[in-house]
């Protein structure tokens, strides 16, 4: 495993439409392993292949929603689409892609993603709270999309510190 580099803001990559993954190979399985390797250097909750360099459709997200005492643990999404969402939550969003920028952004409370994994095979899964919130913004990421675009506002660090603050975060 690798660490990558992180595109940023401004990056064309970011821009563009990301193609299907139609091999499971080795270089898929490389890619998913150095960008959970990536995302969790870089202390982050999601990554997308285009934001280290690779404009396929993949995006990995560290699954938050564990029983107490567990670990959380990296969720691999290949050629994800959302089915279904609901419910709604609102808050500060940033990005690996965008750092030191927080905007507020409204997103599903629930989300039904499917997918393939490494291997190919389809699988659904069920995203709630920031798990949501972070399987739309890197799905988002793979139609070429930042969260500044669906923000709201951008948040100043006083707004942030207020919010967490005052135990409104989720």
């Amino acid at each position: 495993m690798a660490l990558r580099n992180i595109l940023k803001e401004g990056d064309e990559m970011l821009e563009k439409h990301c193609r299907p993954v139609t091999d499971f190979n080795d270089r898929l399985h490389i890619l998913l392993d150095d960008m959970a390797e990536t995302m969790n250097s870089a202390e982050g909750v999601g990554l997308a292949a285009p934001q280290v360099g690779v404009l396929r459709r993949a995006v990995v997200v560290l699954e938050t929603n564990v029983p107490e005492g567990e670990e959380p643990y990296v969720v691999e999404l290949v050629n994800p689409e959302i089915l279904s969402s609901d419910g709604e939550q609102e808050g500060p969003e940033g990005c690996l892609s965008v750092p030191g920028v927080y905007g507020w952004v409204k997103r599903p409370e629930h989300v039904v993603v499917r997918a393939q994994d490494r291997n190919g095979e389809t699988f659904e899964i069920e995203g709630f709270g920031l798990t949501a919130r972070a399987f739309c913004h890197e799905i988002a990421h793979l139609e070429g999309q930042l969260f500044l675009e669906v923000s709201e506002h951008l948040m100043t660090e006083e707004e942030l510190e207020e919010y967490y603050s005052s135990g409104d975060e989720a």
